[in-house]
């Protein structure tokens, strides 16, 4: 086979082509780059072009002669002689295979016979001494019957314990053996003894039970006995402590018949000390016999209990309406403090004490207390009329009373008689509430954790309901602001601190009252049942809490917008188009801004979580930008000069507020908010300021400024501007003719939402869905106001839809103003 082998260097030569197969496989799918990198390592070398390419060619022809090479020898190698002699070679071997097979077969059948008697032998050997050991145990358990049968004549139960444990054991290896006679002699006889041993100590504990004198049956006897006891079986040893049990609870069946005197709910205590009497002469006396494994007393105590809590719910049906929360929560707590004790006593929870002494599939029985459950509502009851006395007075809103409007110069005076008394943050009714939550929730929760607890905690919600309604929301005046009519000065606003003040105790009453009743459900999920723990949910009534705290801050809304109508009424009453040029700031703005300084600065002090301080602050600043813009849509014409001033005005009343929240409140957002609703009424009177002729760069300038080609939001300009009606239909001509090849240009902008006959007072209303959020203002421009008054808290970085428009500034510096009559410096920052 070594002659036909292939040659060595035949070998040599296709693993070498294998491998250069191989490098050229793995070149083939690298880098092409890595490959010209590595022949031009540097741009030098990029002048031995030819030489590299010489050298690649000479290497080509030489794998190529190697090629060839491998073929011839390969083709000399492929002989079909040789391959016909090396398939006999394989014919050959497969048939000695085959021959192989056969011998080991024929050897195996004659390893089989030669050792068929030995294993016939270790069989019988097998079967031999499993005979012999079985008479032998057989043997063992015959004597130990004749043995059993002398001891029980004896009654002596220790000695009998230990042997009947042996006949037991010995039996069980006996089971497979009943068809043989004996066997089932002697299983039967086994039977028969140990009914004969059950009815001989079953007879020795009746003596013992009833205490028999003439036949002196001595403790130790029966002690013993509970041994034999033990190995008969559980049956056996439940039956004698169920009949020791019913002995011993025989006279308190007939002492405490619920038809007499003794076993009335207000003698319920003379039961539990009856039986702490039974208890201790049981454990003093009879009780010592019993091995503590079988737990007689708590067998006892498991019957007791039976017993008490039928008797006790057959007296609280009995007592029906005439059952008072002081007889049932007398009672309650007297069984309630004697489970507590029996379960310290044995270092045992009560319940399974009880659990303990009943089989494993069936039911536990319930404490005495559950008894109590079905008439628990006499006590929640009770409860609901006390939170309905504790309430009363406050929910005919004396608890908070309105005051007429002071002035602010009364309301600075009486800010300075408040300053030497601490002020009340919440109101006290709502602590007073908790507090006595607090006490009802520990005092049934210590009587019963299960349906009681849970409507207990149903009555806490309702009054939460009703505290919510009738004592906040109710305290606030549910009025809109009237119709302020035209003032002689605005020296005379006015506005009502007692009610601003009283807005504020409201908002943090409700939001102390939201925030402990989710503690408050913490703490009845702790105490309740397993069962009833997802029921309990306070969401709802939490949600009441903070519409309060909206409705709250809508009525502050409702004053500042009421102290600063005398200014927008004074601004919308100003003849615009009068003016032939332009001063400072206006007075109304002096005065605005000095109300709306007076309101904020007298909310700050009073109002204790800053967040709902801070959203009146974004919902005030979008209120007055509301109004600013109502007045100047009433005031209109307004002219180019009239738009200037207002200009002048806008920036007055922007730079306030820009620090209207002061440092510790105001945030990025509010600063964006601001900026973005002022620039755009910036860019409405910007526009008005520009002269209408040229037409074309006023057009142009209404492009750049407010970025759309809407028709009618350009007819609003005009309108406002005070263009007459010749003019204007040139204009919109002009504007229709530029516009319509401006495709850029959208067809809505925040002109879109500017009403231009506005309503006289600004609706305030909604609810809040999260403490940050208040629905304060529904704006006639919409799109100048920021923050949005029904929209994300102060912070968020939701973007609104008028956000996703294009922004009018977005070539803000690129703009070029067409013939402004007063140069861009005289407008103050």
């Amino acid at each position: 086979m070594q002659n036909d082998d292939l040659p060595t260097e035949v070998l040599i030569a296709v693993q070498r082509v294998f491998e250069q197969h191989s490098s050229l496989a793995a070149g083939a799918s690298s880098n092409a780059i890595d490959a010209l990198n590595s022949l031009f390592p540097n741009e030098s070398s990029l002048a031995y072009t030819e030489a590299v390419q010489a050298r690649l060619l000479e290497r080509q022809r030489e794998i190529q002669k190697e090629i060839d090479l491998l073929r011839e020898q390969l083709k000399r190698n492929q002989d079909s002689d040789r391959m016909q002699l090396i398939q006999e070679m394989i014919s050959e071997l497969l048939g000695q295979m085959s021959r192989i097979r056969e011998k080991a077969t024929e050897s195996e059948a004659v390893v089989r016979s030669i050792t068929k008697d030995i294993q016939v032998l270790d069989l019988a050997k097998k079967n031999l001494i499993l005979s012999m050991t079985t008479l032998k145990r057989l043997q063992m358990l015959v004597n130990a019957l004749a043995q059993l049968e002398d001891l029980l004549s004896e009654r002596k139960y220790r000695e009998i314990s230990q042997t009947l444990a042996a006949v037991k054991q010995l039996a069980s290896t006996f089971t497979s053996y009943m068809s043989v006679p004996r066997v089932l002699q002697t299983w039967k006889q086994i039977q028969e003894l140990q009914t004969k041993l059950r009815s001989v100590i079953d007879k020795d504990f009746d003596t013992f039970y009833l205490q028999d004198s003439s036949k002196g049956m001595k403790p130790a006897v029966i002690a013993d006995a509970c041994l034999v006891v033990d190995v008969l079986g559980e049956d056996f040893r439940s039956l004698l402590v169920e009949r020791y049990v019913a002995l011993e609870l025989k006279e308190y069946r007939r002492i405490f018949r619920t038809s007499d005197e003794a076993g009335q709910l207000d003698n319920i205590s003379r039961r539990f000390s009856w039986f702490r009497r039974l208890l201790q002469t049981h454990e003093l006396e009879q009780g010592r016999v019993f091995p503590s494994e079988w737990k007689v007393g708590w067998h006892l105590l498991a019957k007791f209990t039976e017993i008490t809590r039928d008797d006790i719910t057959t007296l609280l049906s009995t007592a029906g309406k005439s059952l008072t929360v002081k007889t049932l929560l007398d009672n309650l707590q007297i069984a309630a403090e004697f489970e507590s004790s029996m379960a310290k006593k044995w270092a045992t929870p009560y319940q399974d004490m009880l659990s303990a002494t009943v089989q494993s599939n069936s039911r536990p029985p319930k404490p005495l207390t559950h008894a109590f459950d079905p008439h628990m509502s006499v006590f929640v009851d009770a409860q609901d009329r006390a939170l309905s006395d504790m309430l009363a007075p406050h929910r005919k809103n004396k608890g908070l009373k309105s005051t007429p409007r002071h002035s602010l110069e009364t309301l600075d005076a009486e800010d300075g008689d408040e300053s030497n008394s601490s002020p009340i943050v919440v109101l006290p009714s709502s602590t007073e509430l908790f507090y006595f939550y607090a006490q009802s929730l520990e005092q049934c929760a210590k009587l019963s954790r299960g349906s009681p607890l849970f409507e207990l905690c149903n009555v806490h919600k309702k009054w939460l309901r009703i505290y919510a309604e009738d004592v906040l929301r109710a305290g606030l005046k549910q009025r809109l602001p009237p119709i302020v009519a035209p003032r002689k000065s605005i020296d005379s606003a006015r506005f009502d601190i007692a009610e601003l003040k009283q807005a504020s105790m409201v908002i943090n009453t409700a939001d102390y009252c939201q925030t402990t009743a989710s503690e408050l459900e913490d703490k009845i999920r702790s105490h309740i049942d397993e069962e009833f723990k997802e029921k309990v949910s306070l969401q709802e009534e939490r949600d009441l809490f903070v519409s309060a705290i909206s409705a709250a801050i809508v009525v502050q809304l409702r004053e500042l917008e009421s102290a600063c109508e005398p200014a927008f009424s004074s601004m919308s009453r100003s003849v615009w188009s009068n003016l032939n040029h332009v001063s400072g700031p206006s007075a109304y703005t002096a005065e605005l801004v000095r109300t709306a300084e007076q309101i904020v600065e007298a909310l700050k002090p009073t109002v204790e979580q800053k967040k709902y301080l801070r959203n009146f602050l974004d919902k005030a600043c979008s209120l007055i930008i509301a109004k600013f813009t109502n007045s100047l849509v009433k005031s209109r014409p307004l002219k180019e000069i009239g738009a200037e001033q207002l200009l002048i005005d806008l920036q007055t009343v922007k730079a306030y507020l820009s620090k209207m929240p002061g440092d510790s409140l105001i945030t990025p957002s509010y600063t964006r908010s601001l900026s973005k609703s002022t620039s755009r009424l910036e860019s409405l009177l910007k526009v008005i300021v520009t002269p209408v002729d040229p037409p074309e760069g006023f057009i142009l300038n209404y492009t750049l400024l407010i970025g759309d080609a809407s028709f009618s939001n350009f007819q609003k300009i005009l309108d406002l501007k005070g263009t007459p009606k010749g003019e204007q239909n040139h204009l919109l001509d002009s504007f229709v003719t530029i516009t319509s090849t401006k495709d850029e240009l959208q067809g809505t902008s925040f002109l879109s939402s500017l009403d231009m006959d506005p309503p006289s007072v600004t609706q305030l209303g909604g609810t809040l869905t999260s403490p940050a959020i208040v629905s304060a203002t529904e704006s006639i421009f919409s799109g100048l106001v920021s923050p949005p008054i029904s929209g994300p808290p102060t912070g968020s970085t939701e973007v609104s839809r008028n956000d996703q428009r294009r922004e009018v500034f977005s070539d803000f510096k690129r703009f070029v103003s067409f013939g402004l009559r007063r140069d861009s410096s005289q407008i103050p920052p």
